[in-house]
């Protein structure tokens, strides 16, 4: 293939040749081996928000003795803040919910919102978010700020428009969208979009940036948000002799320099074996607890009892008028409902965390084994710039390649979340096309976690299964890099 010196006429060259491209992943999978009955039915994501996981053994008996059962929900919810409680402590709280974006929308609305009645309009509230990743989840809920980002979200999401990600700001809600000191935002892909190369943010000059912008707006400001995750793809790789991001821990002491609530989204992390919120600072966290925890669909809030009170009184869980200490009842929320099912699954899967975290840990370890090792494979100038990390709090590991961009010539063909949404990223649909279920593969950046069939009825590894998906990986990003000219 030819070398370009130009980004845009490489993904020009990539977008012509898709369809040889998809051609060439075919083949390889027939020469790893996949078997046919195999392709389609297994992947390397452990669930994502249109396609979960299967249940474990675990799971599946919690929940079918539990459905034979008359249990009052307020039970099932006070079973949820007592296992909360029982690992981070008594000032802690927590709110199941239906999924991990209600959580977002239900802490945004009750934490950073202005409130509506009164005489008279109400005042202009505001929230800072740093530029990262998956802005349009935690970032969708007020106007952009400053304007050159109004249209961020633009390509975005299954709708446009008002039906679509912009119908999610609240009322008069803005928030500060804050690049990171060191970050990259290149342009790149096919869907020509900037990127979000996060791999050399600096935490300190980063957190000083956003103190600043703070005492700018502080009259305004009622909240501060961020990613939970800690690893070096999403911005989150220095940090302090307890484990935790030195970014974040800055944001919680920023934020409450202020007086105002600093709120994580941890969609893809589980409670105690990850992200230590008693630690970080922070005031209230948000799963998705089917991602990565191993639950069936559903959400959870976790948060301190000052904050979570505000939040279970709009799911209609802080208690009757009348007088008690729970409830399951009406409320502005009570449409993110999780359900008895999904709160049966939840114990369950929280127990599992709680007791046997080893458990839940060995499937990273086995991960990260057969990842380096297949990774080994791969073309040299390819592995010259990986860097391969493992996260207990994602149940994840990250393959991260945006240092092949580190020299004079261009790297290995990055892809936009923009490419996700119109079917151009080819780190994702190559893998279909190969049989294997694609999993997160933006902005350089690849997670890849346990659970879409590639683990037995008590949620350990298959080594074959596993390594299939992994193999199809290392040969398609050799595919895209033969096509872009990176490589020979």
């Amino acid at each position: 293939m030819a070398k370009f010196n130009k980004k845009f006429q490489m993904y020009s060259s990539l977008q012509a040749n898709i369809q040889n491209i998809y051609a060439d992943a075919r083949k390889a999978a027939d020469e790893i081996g996949i078997p046919m009955e195999l392709r389609g039915k297994f992947g390397l994501t452990g669930a994502i928000s249109g396609c979960p996981g299967p249940l474990s053994k675990n799971i599946r008996d919690a929940m079918e003795k539990g459905e034979r059962e008359v249990i009052p929900l307020t039970k099932l919810v006070d079973e949820i803040r007592s296992l909360v409680k029982d690992v981070y402590g008594d000032d802690y709280d927590a709110a199941p919910v239906s999924t991990c974006e209600a959580g977002i929308w239900v802490a945004f609305d009750v934490l950073f919102s202005p409130p509506m009645q009164g005489r008279g309009d109400c005042y202009q509230a505001r929230y800072i978010i740093p530029y990262e990743k998956h802005l349009h989840h935690h970032g969708g809920y007020g106007r952009p700020f400053p304007g050159r980002f109004k249209d961020i979200l633009a390509d975005r999401g299954s709708s446009a428009g008002e039906l679509g990600f912009y119908g999610k700001r609240q009322n008069n809600l803005s928030n500060y969208i804050a690049p990171l000191v060191g970050a990259d935002y290149s342009v790149h892909g096919i869907k020509y979009h900037p990127t979000f190369l996060l791999t050399k943010v600096d935490p300190e000059a980063s957190a000083e940036k956003i103190k600043k912008i703070a005492e700018r707006h502080a009259t305004m400001l009622t909240g501060i948000t961020s990613l939970a995750y800690d690893t070096p793809g999403y911005g989150y790789g220095v940090k302090d002799n307890d484990g935790v991001p030195v970014l974040q821990k800055r944001l919680a002491e920023i934020a409450h320099d202020f007086d105002i609530p600093y709120i994580m989204d941890n969609a893809w992390g589980v409670p105690f074996i990850g992200h230590d919120i008693s630690k970080s600072g922070a005031d209230v966290i948000i799963y998705s607890m089917d991602k990565a925890s191993g639950s069936p669909t559903s959400g959870l809030i976790i948060g301190k009892e000052e904050y979570m009170v505000p939040i279970r009184r709009a799911m209609g869980m802080h208690g009757d008028r009348y007088g008690t200490t729970s409830s399951y009842g009406k409320a502005v929320y009570v449409g993110f409902d999780p359900g008895k099912e999904s709160m049966l699954g939840m114990i369950a899967a929280l127990k599992a965390l709680k007791d046997n975290p080893e458990d839940l840990k060995k499937p990273v370890d086995d991960m990260y084994t057969i990842v380096k090792e297949e990774f080994e494979q791969i073309n040299p100038k390819i592995k010259k710039g990986l860097i391969i990390s493992k996260s207990y709090n994602s149940r994840a590991v990250e393959v991260n390649y945006e240092n092949t961009w580190s020299g004079n010539e261009l790297g290995l063909p990055i892809f936009s979340i923009e490419d996700m949404y119109s079917g151009t990223q080819l780190m994702q649909t190559g893998l279909s096309q190969m049989g294997v279920i694609p999993t997160v593969a933006y902005d350089g950046n690849i997670l890849i976690s346990p659970g879409l069939g590639t683990t037995d009825d008590n949620g350990q590894i298959i080594d074959s299964k596993f390594r299939y998906a992994v193999k199809a990986l290392v040969k398609l990003m050799e595919i895209i890099g033969k096509y872009s000219g990176y490589i020979d």
